[in-house]
């Protein structure tokens, strides 16, 4: 195995820590880790690892909270490692962003046999989306959920800042209305797009010099939104 992918481990036992770490470096991977959910955010961000490895039972953070903030900006794979083995907490992980999930105590052949189809689809998707956005003054930092403009911080409520990562990762390009209210508020909101005109006001006077001027959040006519990408 090729020295160059990077496993970012996620686990608050170490005992496991230490049993993944040899067995990862014992098979050509670098590895490196994390006890608490937060500070795994940030290693995502910073060392960008190919492939993120995600106990759910985290002392500060639940897993699957970890793995639908990592989803706001990340495609890197994730495979869960849980001591739950129910079937509905493995269909709440998958549906959170992951990839695949393996329940302790697991073999140390399946879990790199996992990793290698994690890997293999990753190559075929592409890169990872960045963790800043920024185009003008306007920077989103998606690890610390943090929104600035000219470097003063921007307070936004949580569907606030849903519905401008959601723009953000898709920077540039035309999302319609239905999509938003789905991705944002879920799918029982398709129609509800007076929802949307009610938030995008609100972001625009938060976000924007002159709202009724806007030069980051744009007005697609008829179809949707844009968030500038430059």
């Amino acid at each position: 195995m090729n020295t160059r992918f990077v496993v970012l481990v996620i686990e608050d036992e170490l005992p496991i820590r230490r049993f993944l770490r040899a067995s990862l470096t014992a098979n050509g991977y670098e590895m490196i880790e994390s006890a608490a959910g937060e500070e795994g955010l940030l290693l995502a961000a910073s060392r960008n690892p190919d492939v993120v490895i995600l106990d759910l039972g985290l002392p500060d953070v639940d897993g699957l909270d970890v793995t639908k903030r990592l989803r706001e900006w990340a495609t890197m794979p994730i495979i869960v490692l849980s001591a739950r083995g129910k079937e509905n907490d493995k269909i709440a992980a998958l549906d959170a962003g992951a990839d695949d999930y393996l329940t302790k105590p697991f073999g140390v052949g399946e879990l790199l046999a996992r990793l290698r189809v994690a890997l293999r689809r990753s190559m075929k998707r592409g890169s990872n989306a960045p963790a800043v956005f920024a185009v003008g003054e306007l920077k989103i930092d998606f690890a610390r959920r943090q929104v600035t403009l000219h470097e003063q911080l921007v307070h936004l409520t949580p569907i606030e800042y849903k519905l401008l990562a959601m723009l953000a990762t898709n920077a540039g390009k035309v999302i319609t209305h239905q999509h938003l209210l789905k991705e944002v508020w879920g799918p029982a909101y398709a129609s509800e797009s007076h929802y949307l005109r009610v938030y995008m006001r609100q972001l625009r006077h938060k976000i924007e010099s002159e709202p009724a001027q806007p030069r980051y959040l744009l007005t697609e006519p008829g179809v949707g939104y844009r968030l500038a990408d430059e």
